[in-house]
């Protein structure tokens, strides 16, 4: 809390126009919200990696608080170049050989949920990452989406999620977003 206070006295002196806060649960910015307003969170948040839908979202969506979610596309799981041969060759130094996600049994279900996100992109000339960047800016608690690109070929692969929305029958297909009170995921 010391941080957010330190924050919230420069607010006060006119330094900062906006705060924010990344990865805070519910119980902390309950806490932060009686110091200063909370301007925005930015969480983790993908196809894969839903977990902030059944309380974070829900929470700013209430409370007026802007989310800008990073990581749309898993850390390049959900881009469509990601293939089990290229997963195999990661460097022993990537963390992503360390994560579940990028190992058996899930990278085997992530990679179908890639293959969904492509049939889908397909049909609007779009790319499985565009597609997987749409989904998450379909929520209606999400403001933005921070996404990657290490060399501007990659942007060719994103850039058109700005203007891509998904029908309601490409949500279902692709699984409803979890809402509070919602305990039916279509994954």
């Amino acid at each position: 809390m010391e941080g957010w206070q330190t924050l919230a006295a420069l607010q006060k002196e006119g330094k900062v126009r906006w705060i924010g806060v990344s990865n805070a649960s519910v119980e902390e910015m309950e806490k932060m919200k009686g110091i200063a307003p909370i301007t925005s969170l930015q969480p983790p948040y993908s196809l894969i990696r839903r977990d902030i839908e059944s309380a974070q979202l829900p929470w700013c969506l209430q409370n007026n608080v802007g989310v800008i979610v990073y990581s749309p596309m898993a850390s390049g799981l959900l881009t469509g170049a990601m293939t089990r041969e290229r997963v195999a060759a990661l460097p022993a130094t990537d963390w992503r050989r360390r994560n579940d996600n990028f190992k058996e049994p899930k990278l085997s279900q992530n990679l179908e949920r890639v293959e969904r996100l492509r049939s889908i992109g397909n049909r609007h000339g779009r790319t499985p990452g565009e597609t997987a960047i749409a989904w998450v800016l379909n929520h209606p608690a999400v403001t933005g989406a921070i996404v990657g690109a290490r060399n501007a070929k990659q942007l060719d692969g994103i850039i058109g999620a700005m203007d891509f929305r998904l029908t309601p029958a490409e949500m279902t297909e692709l699984g409803q977003p979890h809402r509070a009170g919602d305990d039916t995921r279509n994954l």
